[in-house]
This record gives C-alpha cells, sequence and structure tokens, in this order.
C-alpha cells in the first residue's frame, strides 16, 4: 500500500471507530488513549507508510494546541461519561425571516397582471389596499373594481369634481392601448351593413320631432347607439370581459362612445342604454360628447362601460380596427357611409345604388370567438336594416 501520510482530525466520536480508521502503520500518536476534552477538528493520528518521513507533518500538526486531561476515577470507572469539549464558537447563521413586502399580505402584488396595475393607477388606487382573490392571493381587474375606501375616507370625500384633462391623457391612453395589446388575444370581424333603411326612419322621426322640440334631431349614429345595444341583448356574451381567472357577463348595457377631444379620444359612458329610446339616447350622446371636447367631464361620466363604439365617420375614415379598452371584451369600429352598387332584381336596371356603413369589431377571442362575434355582428345588421324592429 503506497498512500501518502495524512491526519486523521476528530470529527465526531459517534461515527468514527477504531475500524474505520485502516492503516499499515501508526507513526506518531498525537492524543494518548483515555484522554477526555479533545476539541473536535483537532489532529488525532499521523498514518504514514513505515520508512516515510513525517517530521513536516508533526511539525505542522503541532501548532494546533490540544488541551486535554486525565480521566477521573468515576470517568474511569464510567466510559461512556467521557464528553468531548465542545467545537470552536463560529458563528451561527438563522435561517433569515422572510420579508413581507408592505400589503404583501392581502396579494401578492409581484404577480399582479399589467393590466390590473394598469388600471389600479388609473383609480388612485393603491395595491397595497386591495384584497386579491385570484390564484395564489393575486389581485385581478374585478379586485381593483371592487375595491372600496374605507368608510372614513369614503365620508370626508369631496363631491367630483369636473375632470380637467391634461397632457398626461394620451400618455394614460397609451399606456392602456399597449397594456390591452399585449395582453388581450384580439381578433376582428368586419361587416357591410346597408343603412338606407335607417336613413330614411331617421329622416321620418326628425319631421316628426320638429312639431314637439326643434331641438331634438335623431342621427344614424343614435340608430347605431340602440341597435349595438338590442344585439347585446340578443347574444350577451359579447357584454361580458374576462377578469383574472373568470368571465364577468355584465347585465347592463353601458356603451363607450369614442369622442375626438383637443388633447385626444375620449370616451364617455351612456348607461343602460337598452333601457332607453332614441330621443333620450340623442340628447345624452350630445351632452358628453360636447362636455368631453370641453374638457368638462367627471370620472363617473367616462368609467364603467362594458361595451365600446369608435366612430370615425366624421373624420372620412371608411374602414379602421379599434383597441379594446379595459374590463371589456369589445370595440366596436364605425366607418363612414360610402355610396355603392349592389343588384337589385326587382329593378328594371338591375341594380340601385345604397348607402353602405363598414364595421369593424374587435374581440377578445378568450371571452367573444369567431362564432360569438359573426352572431353578434348579424344581429346588429339585422336591426340596422330594418330599424323599425328598434322601436318595438
Amino acid at each position: 500500500m503506497n498512500a501518502p501520510y495524512t491526519n486523521v482530525n476528530v470529527e465526531n466520536t459517534d461515527s468514527v471507530t477504531k475500524e474505520e480508521v485502516e492503516a499499515p502503520f501508526q507513526q506518531s500518536g498525537k492524543v494518548p488513549d483515555g484522554i477526555r476534552n479533545v476539541p473536535v477538528g483537532s489532529s488525532a493520528v499521523i498514518v504514514a507508510e513505515e520508512g516515510d518521513d513525517t517530521s513536516g507533518t508533526v511539525h505542522t500538526a503541532s501548532k494546533a494546541v490540544i488541551q486535554y486531561s486525565k480521566p477521573t476515577a468515576k470517568e474511569a470507572a464510567d466510559p461512556s461519561s467521557l464528553s468531548i469539549s465542545e467545537a470552536p464558537k463560529y458563528p451561527v447563521l438563522q435561517p433569515r425571516p422572510q420579508e413581507l413586502k408592505p400589503g404583501s399580505a392581502k396579494g401578492d402584488r409581484s404577480s399582479t397582471p399589467p393590466l390590473a396595475k394598469g388600471f389600479s393607477r388609473e383609480r388612485s388606487t393603491p395595491l397595497s389596499n386591495i384584497q386579491g382573490t385570484g390564484l395564489e392571493g393575486r389581485i385581478t381587474c374585478e379586485d381593483v373594481d371592487e375595491h372600496q375606501p374605507p368608510a372614513s375616507t369614503a365620508a370626508l370625500a369631496k363631491p367630483p369634481a369636473e375632470h380637467n384633462l391634461n397632457s398626461n391623457t394620451p400618455e394614460a391612453i397609451g399606456t392602456r392601448s399597449t397594456h390591452s395589446k399585449q395582453e388581450l388575444p384580439q381578433h376582428y370581424l368586419t361587416m357591410e351593413i346597408n343603412m338606407d333603411e335607417v336613413l330614411k326612419l331617421c329622416e321620418r322621426l326628425n319631421e316628426k320631432l320638429e312639431d314637439k322640440d326643434e331641438s331634438t334631431k335623431l342621427s344614424a349614429d343614435d340608430f347605431i347607439l340602440k341597435a349595438v345595444a338590442c344585439a347585446l341583448a340578443d347574444v350577451p356574451t359579447a357584454n361580458s370581459a374576462r377578469l383574472g381567472q373568470v368571465i364577468k357577463q355584465y347585465n347592463k348595457v353601458d356603451i363607450s362612445m369614442a369622442v375626438v377631444t383637443p388633447t385626444g379620444l375620449m370616451a364617455p359612458t351612456i348607461k343602460d342604454v337598452g333601457s332607453k329610446g332614441l330621443a333620450t339616447i340623442s340628447a345624452e350622446a350630445k351632452t358628453l360628447a360636447k362636455k368631453a371636447r370641453e374638457c368638462r367631464l367627471i370620472p363617473q361620466e367616462y368609467e364603467g362601460g362594458t361595451f365600446t363604439i369608435s366612430n370615425l365617420s366624421t373624420l372620412g375614415i371608411d374602414h379602421f380596427t379599434a383597441i379594446i379598452n379595459p374590463r371589456q371584451s369589445c370595440n366596436l369600429a364605425v366607418g363612414c357611409l360610402k355610396s355603392s352598387i349592389i343588384p337589385c332584381l326587382e329593378g328594371e336596371r338591375g341594380f340601385k345604388t345604397c348607402s353602405i356603413m363598414k364595421v369593424t369589431l374587435s374581440s377578445d377571442y378568450r371571452v367573444v370567438d369567431s362564432a360569438v362575434g359573426a352572431r353578434w355582428l348579424a344581429a346588429l345588421k339585422g336591426y340596422l336594416e330594418d330599424p323599425w324592429t328598434l322601436l318595438l
């Protein structure tokens, strides 16, 4: 056996036995038999081949100070009472307590979806005040929406003041749009609708309204608002939104309508459109649009929409795609009317000219897939091409 010499250190007397230390020759015993109080880690014996020079090893090992003493008579009679001195006092590392971020007991802020974070910033609601109900305590958009301030704060709150739009409005719109495009699997469906019957009925009703109230005048936009509400009643899945891990279906149709303002697009909301008549819808739409252009909207007038209509017909745009707003699943892009020639078997010429409007539905595919979107567009087309059904 040509193994080099080595030091055998005392580490654990319960596990190291004579049988385990096998060597061909014990050159120098550093700790005699029967000695107690040997520090753990000290050199116990030097093992080498017979004839090896161990003078350097002995000199190195002698640097370690070993203090021991003879056992007492009682300890000699009872070898089990022999004890080894405590190991050197090294600093003991205690497990570090987990640091809790402010408000972490109410939900995991690090895993909060960006859409919920952006929504909380819009409402000026700190995430630390919100109790998360999502997976593993995550905060969802529904948690942010349903969060109510403390009663004391709400009691001292001042009446809502008119919202003065500033240069940050484009930033807020850009932030929401970015979150929407990144978070939602948006897809698009386009359909052409013949608006001739709407224009005829609108003209007839305006003649009747002039005798009662000259300030009231209907437009094609009012019919579109009413038709959208009726189509949502027929296909309620389109009046839903995915909030975290659940899909929430809204009971009322609150339509946000995009309005071009000096500082960008704003979307005031007409509440419960399905329960209102055309004249009421027209009056509210005109009032909200005027306040939006004058930057006098209050938060209650542009929050809480369940469906959005983006109408750029006044700007001459005939087709575009709109971005879905937070807490919604659909946005209907409405283009301008264009004269088109379509076949007409009843006429002498075999064709006729009509006003065609092109609409594109942007929807969250997790909630409104292609089949649901197609059914909803078909319902909208049916109401607008036969607008008398809107009066029933």
